[in-house]
């Protein structure tokens, strides 16, 4: 998985939307266990989003990958059905059920038919509760996992980030790929992915955001109909918090192609820092914007070093910080950095009323359309839950923005921007580039 986990759920209206009409419901159901719902019974099915918290951040020492490859192995069959079979009866319900994992959970994705929900709850449960593991199946997934490292291993954005995250988060599991390694793959076994599900599948570490044609009585019972054989708690503890280990400079990676790949990173803001959104239009402004940013203007259309370079503020559950990137020849790679430098100082001169004004316009017109439809919905409520969000932040986070002024921004920057702290990562062969 890519390290810039860039909060990725990242058009516009001509005037700002007010607060998000969206009523979410907390849930608590008979055994205990939270989710959070949006009803909406026009269609005749759910998206329900589970998530684990730890995630791939709770691999055993020396077993990078394993719980990755656990992880796409839950759907190749479940107690006395094998992969095929388990796959047929997901389709004869006409039920969509997927696995995934990043750094911070593990995901279980569903799209129910409200015809035949419980019997959709009951192959999830057995994915969780019951997966086989067979070895066929372990060996197939294992070998697709390693088709992908080899991949990441002569793709040099993968390398560049890869690089990157080692540079900023050290021996934090933040700081290497949950995919593992091809040494640390190769051994795991069907002994390791039992005791891979035992450290992060449990109650305690359950998350639970439902969308669609449910009640809240409904969604309890479905809640513990899928959750009540799962262990009461993981067998380690969750991660630790990440420290940005990098104070700043340049790492570069021999690799022979006529570009220069570029990832730079610096620390970012937590979301319930007080300037997190002047930071986030501030971003916006620099280079989250697309072709109205800073670093898009002078990079690529004064210039023409790039086809394209973007920053982000990336916040995951244990660690932020603020990351970019862009791709430039191996002669105009020093200029290219540079310029991010030179940007990303002047930033604390402060911005104008037009691009604080288009970047609110932006951020505040485009957050709604990210609720268009239930599977969405879903996941963003797991999503909220799980970075430590507010119940009503839909509904207020509008507003946070519109109160960013031009000060706020010119004052975070000065204070929170360093071109001296960067740390970049370029792999290519840059001309002129000092380590």
């Amino acid at each position: 998985m890519s390290f810039l986990r860039l909060c990725t759920f990242l058009a516009a209206s001509l005037v700002a939307v007010p607060a998000l009409a969206t009523d979410i419901q907390e849930v608590t159901s008979p055994g205990g266990i939270k989710a959070w719902l949006v009803e909406d019974h026009s269609i005749p099915f759910t998206a329900l989003n589970l998530a684990f918290r730890g995630g791939a951040s709770l691999d055993a020492p020396g077993k990078r990958g394993a719980i990755s490859l656990m992880t796409h192995t839950l759907e190749e069959g479940a107690g006395d059905m094998d992969a095929t079979a388990y796959a047929a009866a997901t389709e004869a319900l006409g039920a969509k059920i997927g696995f995934d994992v990043g750094d911070d959970a593990l995901t279980v994705a569903a799209r129910l038919l409200s015809e035949n929900r419980d019997e959709g709850a009951d192959l999830i449960a057995a994915a969780l509760t019951q997966p086989r593991f067979d070895d066929d199946a372990v060996a197939r997934v294992k070998g697709q996992v390693q088709a992908i490292i080899r991949a990441e291993d002569s793709d040099p954005n993968a390398i560049a980030q890869k690089a990157l995250a080692k540079a900023i988060w050290g021996a934090h599991p933040y700081g290497s790929s949950l995919n593992g390694t091809l040494e640390s793959v190769a051994p795991l076994g069907r002994e390791d992915l039992v005791e891979a599900q035992n450290r992060v599948i449990a109650r305690d570490r359950v998350i639970v955001g439902a969308a669609g044609d449910i009640t809240p009585e409904q969604l309890g019972l479905l809640v513990d109909r899928i959750l009540a054989k799962l262990p009461k708690t993981g067998t380690v503890p969750l991660p630790q918090a990440a420290q940005f280990e990098s104070k700043g400079g340049t790492e570069v990676i021999d690799w022979d192609s006529p570009q220069t790949v570029i990832s730079f990173a610096q620390p970012g803001l937590s979301m319930d820092d007080p300037d997190y959104f002047a930071a986030f239009v501030a971003d916006h402004i620099l280079g989250g914007g697309g072709f109205s940013s800073r670093l898009m203007a002078e990079i690529r259309e004064k210039r023409g070093l790039t086809y394209g370079v973007s920053t982000a503020l990336s916040n995951a559950v244990n660690g932020a910080s603020w990351v970019g990137g862009m791709a430039s020849s191996n002669a105009s790679a020093a200029e290219a950095t540079d310029l991010v430098k030179l940007e990303w100082g002047r930033m604390a001169e402060g911005v104008t009323e037009k691009e604080l004004t288009d970047a609110k316009t932006y951020l505040t017109g485009e957050y709604p359309l990210r609720w268009d439809g239930n599977s969405k919905i879903a996941g963003i409520l797991v999503g909220m839950q799980l970075i430590g969000l507010p119940i009503d932040y839909p509904d207020t986070r509008n507003a946070k923005i519109e109160a960013v002024t031009a000060e706020d921004v010119a004052r975070v920057a000065r204070e929170r921007l360093d071109p001296e702290k960067l740390q970049f990562v370029l792999v290519g062969r840059p001309d002129g580039v000092k380590k």
